[in-house]
């Protein structure tokens, strides 16, 4: 018990460290200390990753049901449609802001760990061992780059979609009115169909996110 707090407090301060010196040695140093390799950790980021974009894909179902609602808006408190198409723009925005920094998380111990991967092939000398050993790195790699690709593209599928959010936000803002609502019925199909395109990209991310776990099994 003793031994395990004493590791967990060595985590606590590479964690400390690392955020004032960047140095992110320590932070995985400290978790090899506790077992925890850079394979562990990357699929850890995959999986938070993964869950970050099934809440941001609600989030934006739920922005895709009040859009439907003002198009069938008929007259009722236009401030209170504006404020729930606002409310449901910021929750989108700070969902994607989620999302966009667990990708930035896998990248980050992927990109190390196939460093360290690279570097420890060239220490094994027994020449069938280190041929097996980078076609597995070759392997993982590919299938890395199939679930990063997933990831980028739903990440990018989420700027035209928050852009014309943000103008619709603006607009009602400024046209806090029946007719002013009325108007956008017309645009919201765009981002409708945007918003549709988002989930989809979404999905196939998800799914990638699945498979690469399963072969860091």
């Amino acid at each position: 018990m003793n031994r395990t707090i004493g590791l967990l407090t060595v985590l606590w301060l590479a964690v400390a460290g690392m955020s004032v010196t960047g140095c992110r040695t320590a932070y995985y140093a400290a978790y090899e200390k506790l077992g925890v390799q850079k394979r562990d950790l990357l699929k850890k980021r995959v999986v938070e990753a993964r869950d970050e974009q099934k809440e941001a894909q609600e989030q934006f179902k739920d922005a895709l049901t009040r859009l439907k609602e003002i198009t069938r808006f008929d007259g009722g408190k236009a401030e209170q449609a504006y404020n729930g198409l606002k409310r449901d723009y910021e929750d989108c925005t700070q969902q994607a802001d989620s999302v966009r920094k667990r990708i930035r998380s896998v990248e980050t111990v992927a990109s190390d760990l196939f460093a360290e991967w690279e570097k420890e092939i060239g220490q094994i000398n027994t020449a069938s061992l280190r041929d097996s050993s980078r076609q597995r790195l070759t392997e993982t790699r590919q299938r890395y780059q199939e679930l990063h690709t997933a990831l980028v593209n739903a990440e990018n599928s989420m700027a035209p979609v928050l852009s014309q959010f943000s103008d619709y936000v603006l607009y009602l803002k400024h046209n806090l009115n029946a007719q002013a609502i009325a108007s956008l019925k017309g645009e919201t199909a765009s981002i409708q169909e945007e918003i549709s395109r988002l989930l989809d990209q979404m999905n196939r991310s998800i799914a990638r996110a699945d498979e690469f776990v399963k072969t860091l099994q």
